[in-house]
Protein backbone atom coordinates (compact mmCIF):
# COMPACT_ATOMS: atom_id res chain seq x y z
CA UNK A 1 0.00 0.00 0.00
CA UNK A 2 0.83 3.39 -0.98
CA UNK A 3 1.23 6.51 1.40
CA UNK A 4 -2.13 8.48 1.32
CA UNK A 5 -2.24 12.52 0.69
CA UNK A 6 -3.58 14.43 2.99
CA UNK A 7 -3.84 17.94 2.05
CA UNK A 8 -3.62 21.01 3.76
CA UNK A 9 -5.80 23.91 3.19
CA UNK A 10 -4.68 26.52 5.59
CA UNK A 11 -3.41 28.48 1.83
CA UNK A 12 -7.13 28.54 0.93
CA UNK A 13 -8.67 30.23 4.01
CA UNK A 14 -5.65 32.67 3.52
CA UNK A 15 -6.38 33.65 0.40
CA UNK A 16 -10.34 33.62 1.50
CA UNK A 17 -9.31 36.17 4.85
CA UNK A 18 -7.04 38.50 2.51
CA UNK A 19 -10.46 40.12 1.14
CA UNK A 20 -13.37 38.60 3.54
CA UNK A 21 -16.57 37.47 2.42
CA UNK A 22 -16.22 33.18 1.94
CA UNK A 23 -14.40 33.69 -1.54
CA UNK A 24 -12.95 30.79 -1.94
CA UNK A 25 -15.33 28.77 -0.37
CA UNK A 26 -13.31 27.11 2.36
CA UNK A 27 -15.38 24.16 2.90
CA UNK A 28 -16.41 23.42 -0.86
CA UNK A 29 -12.98 23.51 -1.51
CA UNK A 30 -12.42 20.81 0.80
CA UNK A 31 -15.00 18.88 -0.52
CA UNK A 32 -13.64 19.06 -4.00
CA UNK A 33 -9.92 18.20 -3.04
CA UNK A 34 -11.50 14.98 -1.47
CA UNK A 35 -13.50 14.64 -5.05
CA UNK A 36 -10.57 14.78 -6.97
CA UNK A 37 -8.49 11.98 -4.84
CA UNK A 38 -7.01 13.61 -1.87
CA UNK A 39 -7.15 10.70 1.09
CA UNK A 40 -7.89 13.41 3.80
CA UNK A 41 -8.00 17.03 4.79
CA UNK A 42 -5.53 18.38 7.32
CA UNK A 43 -5.81 22.07 8.80
CA UNK A 44 -3.53 24.03 11.03
CA UNK A 45 -5.43 25.90 12.93
CA UNK A 46 -3.84 28.93 15.08
CA UNK A 47 -4.86 31.13 17.99
CA UNK A 48 -5.19 34.44 15.34
CA UNK A 49 -7.53 32.74 13.50
CA UNK A 50 -4.87 34.23 9.96
CA UNK A 51 -5.93 31.12 7.93
CA UNK A 52 -8.15 28.27 9.44
CA UNK A 53 -11.05 29.39 11.73
CA UNK A 54 -12.13 27.27 14.84
CA UNK A 55 -15.17 28.20 12.98
CA UNK A 56 -14.11 26.36 9.72
CA UNK A 57 -12.63 23.17 11.86
CA UNK A 58 -16.22 22.69 12.75
CA UNK A 59 -17.86 23.12 9.81
CA UNK A 60 -15.57 20.63 7.85
CA UNK A 61 -15.84 18.06 10.37
CA UNK A 62 -19.63 18.05 9.47
CA UNK A 63 -18.96 17.39 5.65
CA UNK A 64 -15.36 15.30 5.29
CA UNK A 65 -15.53 12.05 4.37
CA UNK A 66 -12.50 10.35 4.50
CA UNK A 67 -10.03 11.77 7.14
CA UNK A 68 -9.99 14.89 8.96
CA UNK A 69 -6.42 15.50 10.62
CA UNK A 70 -5.85 18.76 13.19
CA UNK A 71 -2.30 20.04 13.16
CA UNK A 72 -1.51 22.47 16.45
CA UNK A 73 0.18 22.69 19.70
CA UNK A 74 -1.90 21.42 22.71
CA UNK A 75 -0.34 23.93 24.88
CA UNK A 76 -2.93 26.53 23.57
CA UNK A 77 -6.09 25.62 25.53
CA UNK A 78 -8.41 26.55 23.22
CA UNK A 79 -6.93 24.12 20.55
CA UNK A 80 -7.59 21.01 23.16
CA UNK A 81 -10.84 21.80 23.30
CA UNK A 82 -11.58 22.49 19.47
CA UNK A 83 -10.26 18.64 19.33
CA UNK A 84 -12.18 17.16 21.95
CA UNK A 85 -15.22 19.00 20.68
CA UNK A 86 -14.62 17.86 17.20
CA UNK A 87 -13.04 14.47 17.51
CA UNK A 88 -11.15 14.51 14.02
CA UNK A 89 -9.25 11.35 13.02
CA UNK A 90 -5.86 12.72 13.62
CA UNK A 91 -4.30 15.00 15.68
CA UNK A 92 -1.32 16.17 15.12
CA UNK A 93 0.82 17.98 17.81
CA UNK A 94 3.18 20.57 16.97
CA UNK A 95 5.55 22.57 19.35
CA UNK A 96 4.97 25.80 17.22
CA UNK A 97 4.79 29.25 19.41
CA UNK A 98 1.95 31.77 19.39
CA UNK A 99 3.32 34.03 16.54
CA UNK A 100 5.15 31.32 14.34
CA UNK A 101 4.99 32.24 10.76
CA UNK A 102 4.93 28.39 9.90
CA UNK A 103 6.38 24.91 11.71
CA UNK A 104 10.13 24.78 12.00
CA UNK A 105 11.13 21.83 14.50
CA UNK A 106 9.62 18.76 16.22
CA UNK A 107 9.51 18.11 20.12
CA UNK A 108 12.22 17.05 22.23
CA UNK A 109 10.92 14.14 22.72
CA UNK A 110 13.18 13.15 25.49
CA UNK A 111 13.25 16.57 27.61
CA UNK A 112 9.53 17.49 26.70
CA UNK A 113 8.74 13.78 27.85
CA UNK A 114 6.37 13.85 31.22
CA UNK A 115 4.52 16.67 29.29
CA UNK A 116 3.74 14.71 26.06
CA UNK A 117 3.19 11.75 28.02
CA UNK A 118 0.02 13.58 30.23
CA UNK A 119 -1.42 15.27 27.16
CA UNK A 120 -1.56 12.21 24.18
CA UNK A 121 -3.33 10.02 26.08
CA UNK A 122 -6.32 13.49 26.29
CA UNK A 123 -6.95 12.65 23.49
CA UNK A 124 -6.50 9.12 22.69
CA UNK A 125 -9.25 8.25 25.21
CA UNK A 126 -11.59 10.33 22.84
CA UNK A 127 -11.02 7.78 20.17
CA UNK A 128 -8.58 10.19 18.54
CA UNK A 129 -5.15 8.93 16.65
CA UNK A 130 -2.08 11.39 17.55
CA UNK A 131 1.31 11.86 15.74
CA UNK A 132 3.63 14.16 17.23
CA UNK A 133 6.21 16.56 15.30
CA UNK A 134 9.74 15.11 15.04
CA UNK A 135 13.04 16.31 13.55
CA UNK A 136 14.52 13.10 11.60
CA UNK A 137 16.65 11.74 14.76
CA UNK A 138 16.26 7.97 15.85
CA UNK A 139 16.76 8.58 19.52
CA UNK A 140 13.93 11.08 19.35
CA UNK A 141 11.60 9.04 17.51
CA UNK A 142 12.34 5.58 19.89
CA UNK A 143 11.47 8.39 22.97
CA UNK A 144 8.32 9.74 21.19
CA UNK A 145 7.17 5.65 21.36
CA UNK A 146 7.50 5.80 25.41
CA UNK A 147 5.38 9.07 25.17
CA UNK A 148 2.64 6.60 24.06
CA UNK A 149 1.89 8.62 20.23
CA UNK A 150 0.45 6.76 17.74
CA UNK A 151 2.54 8.33 14.87
CA UNK A 152 5.26 10.41 14.40
CA UNK A 153 5.33 13.23 11.90
CA UNK A 154 8.63 13.29 10.19
CA UNK A 155 9.74 17.13 9.58
CA UNK A 156 10.85 17.27 6.43
CA UNK A 157 12.18 20.65 5.76
CA UNK A 158 16.53 18.77 6.02
CA UNK A 159 14.80 16.48 3.29
CA UNK A 160 13.71 19.33 0.94
CA UNK A 161 16.64 21.53 1.33
CA UNK A 162 19.12 19.00 0.29
CA UNK A 163 17.11 17.06 -2.03
CA UNK A 164 18.48 19.28 -5.40
CA UNK A 165 21.86 19.09 -4.12
CA UNK A 166 22.62 15.59 -2.83
CA UNK A 167 18.92 13.28 -2.47
CA UNK A 168 20.66 9.86 -1.36
CA UNK A 169 22.44 12.49 2.04
CA UNK A 170 19.29 14.15 2.25
CA UNK A 171 17.21 11.12 2.84
CA UNK A 172 19.52 9.40 5.38
CA UNK A 173 18.56 10.59 8.41
CA UNK A 174 15.15 9.96 7.43
CA UNK A 175 15.61 6.48 6.48
CA UNK A 176 17.02 6.02 9.95
CA UNK A 177 14.23 7.04 11.61
CA UNK A 178 11.89 5.21 9.56
CA UNK A 179 13.72 2.27 10.56
CA UNK A 180 13.45 3.15 14.22
CA UNK A 181 10.01 4.09 13.89
CA UNK A 182 9.18 0.60 12.37
CA UNK A 183 11.36 -1.32 15.10
CA UNK A 184 9.15 0.50 17.75
CA UNK A 185 5.91 -0.19 15.95
CA UNK A 186 5.06 3.62 15.43
CA UNK A 187 2.92 4.47 12.38
CA UNK A 188 4.97 7.29 10.28
CA UNK A 189 3.83 10.77 8.99
CA UNK A 190 6.01 13.37 6.82
CA UNK A 191 5.03 17.12 5.93
CA UNK A 192 6.86 20.28 5.21
CA UNK A 193 7.94 21.75 1.95
CA UNK A 194 7.66 18.55 -0.07
CA UNK A 195 6.83 18.62 -3.53
CA UNK A 196 5.94 17.27 -7.07
CA UNK A 197 9.63 17.00 -7.36
CA UNK A 198 10.82 15.97 -4.35
CA UNK A 199 7.81 13.77 -2.87
CA UNK A 200 8.41 9.98 -5.05
CA UNK A 201 12.17 10.05 -3.67
CA UNK A 202 11.45 10.19 -0.41
CA UNK A 203 8.34 8.29 -0.29
CA UNK A 204 10.02 5.44 -2.37
CA UNK A 205 12.61 5.36 0.54
CA UNK A 206 10.58 5.22 3.13
CA UNK A 207 8.13 2.37 2.17
CA UNK A 208 6.68 2.58 5.71
CA UNK A 209 5.76 5.50 4.78
CA UNK A 210 1.72 6.48 6.23
CA UNK A 211 0.40 9.44 5.23
CA UNK A 212 1.89 12.82 3.82
CA UNK A 213 0.35 15.87 4.47
CA UNK A 214 1.20 18.80 1.52
CA UNK A 215 -0.60 22.60 1.65
CA UNK A 216 1.65 25.20 0.26
CA UNK A 217 3.46 23.24 -2.69
CA UNK A 218 0.37 21.97 -3.85
CA UNK A 219 -1.71 24.79 -3.85
CA UNK A 220 1.04 26.95 -5.21
CA UNK A 221 1.25 24.35 -8.39
CA UNK A 222 -2.41 24.13 -8.97
CA UNK A 223 -2.52 27.89 -9.78
CA UNK A 224 -1.01 26.98 -12.90
CA UNK A 225 -2.09 23.27 -13.40
CA UNK A 226 -5.06 23.18 -11.84
CA UNK A 227 -6.49 21.80 -8.27
CA UNK A 228 -7.55 18.43 -9.88
CA UNK A 229 -4.54 17.57 -11.94
CA UNK A 230 -2.36 18.85 -9.34
CA UNK A 231 -4.15 16.51 -6.63
CA UNK A 232 -3.36 13.63 -8.77
CA UNK A 233 -0.37 14.87 -9.47
CA UNK A 234 0.90 14.24 -6.22
CA UNK A 235 -1.34 10.91 -5.55
CA UNK A 236 0.94 9.39 -8.40
CA UNK A 237 4.10 10.96 -6.43
CA UNK A 238 2.88 8.29 -3.86
CA UNK A 239 3.22 5.44 -6.34
CA UNK A 240 5.57 2.84 -7.30
CA UNK A 241 6.82 3.39 -10.74
CA UNK A 242 7.60 0.26 -12.79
Amino acid sequence: MHAKLSVNINKIATLRNSRGGNNPDLIAAAMDIERFGADGITVHPRPDERHIRYSDVRALKNVITTELNIEGNPQEEKFVDLVLETRPQQVTLVPDSRNQLTSNHGWDTIAEAAYLKSIIPVFQQQGIRVSIFVDPRPELVLAAKDCGTDRIELYTEQYAAGFTTNPDQAIQDYIQSAEAAVSSGLGINAGHDLDRHNLHFFASRIPALDEVSIGHALICDALYLGLHNTVQIYKRQLQPRV
